[in-house]
């Protein structure tokens, strides 16, 4: 690996509780010595309590690359979001929850644009906007991140590195493994809409725990990095200086397992 690549880390679903303190601390220790950036895809959390989240805070405090993140399901389930982020970001991490972010390694500018997503299905099995109230409010919901996920990425449109960084999958490619009956509850395919109309370099999202790695939305490459698909700390993409991906290669680590049969 020559010194004029991007190294970029993801992982999703890492599930933060007292319990694995030590191994959260071990694997970012660890990812801050392989990458330039790292990045999570939501789940940071094992129920979305302010003090799992000083888990991950404490792990990235003192981390010398930058941590951009989405929240998850899991980190909605205690409805202490605002408590949760302010945690975090005590901690260094950028959430970036609807809306955009940007650094520079080695003088190559990255575009984050980040989203949770939501529900809502694919075809075939699609949630529409039609019914009661609270179904429809589901509906306008996906709505609202799909375009929060088009102005983010408006946004970093220059960027020479684009990510699209979210929880919920934007495409069944990447849910092959799961169970079809539960795929409305995984994602939806509304949030391509989007990715395939402003091109980005990548997507990354997890919350899939039985998908699959590798897959698309188009010719754009989505890749599912929650830590049960990886069964590793952190896979790391590199980047040449034009932004073109190079190499996907994952860290011979162990996998942050502790919240492996938590539900998604």
């Amino acid at each position: 690996m020559g010194p004029s690549t991007i190294r970029i880390a993801a992982a999703g679903d890492i599930h933060c509780h007292e319990g694995n303190r030590a191994e959260i601390a071990e694997a970012f220790a660890r990812i801050a010595e392989r990458a330039d950036v790292v990045t999570l895809a939501g789940d940071l959390t094992t129920h979305g309590e302010p003090e799992q989240a000083g888990v991950l805070a404490d792990a990235c405090r003192e981390l010398e690359v930058p941590v951009f993140a989405v929240l998850g399901n899991h980190d909605w389930h205690a409805n202490r979001m605002v408590e949760v982020v302010r945690v975090l970001e005590s901690g260094g991490i950028r959430v970036i929850d609807r809306r955009s972010a940007t650094c520079t390694i080695d003088g190559v500018e990255i575009g984050l644009a980040g989203a949770k997503g939501f529900v809502g299905g694919f075809p075939d099995s699609e949630l529409p906007d039609f019914g009661e109230p609270l179904l429809r409010a589901v509906y306008a919901e996906t709505g609202a991140e799909v375009r929060a996920l088009d102005v983010a990425l408006e946004e970093i449109e220059r960027c020479a590195i684009r990510i699209v960084l979210m929880h919920y999958s934007p495409t069944t490619t990447t849910l092959e493994g799961e169970r079809q009956t539960l795929w409305t509850y995984l994602g939806s395919d509304r949030l391509a809409e989007p990715i395939a109309e402003r091109r980005p370099t990548l997507v990354l999202h997890g919350h899939g725990h039985n998908g699959t790695f590798e897959g698309f939305v188009g010719p754009i490459p989505v890749f599912n990095v929650a830590v049960h698909v990886l069964e590793t700390d952190f896979w790391v993409f590199e980047f040449d200086r034009d932004g073109r991906l190079l190499h996907k290669r994952s860290e011979p680590e162990p996998a942050l397992r502790a919240a492996q049969h938590a539900e998604t």
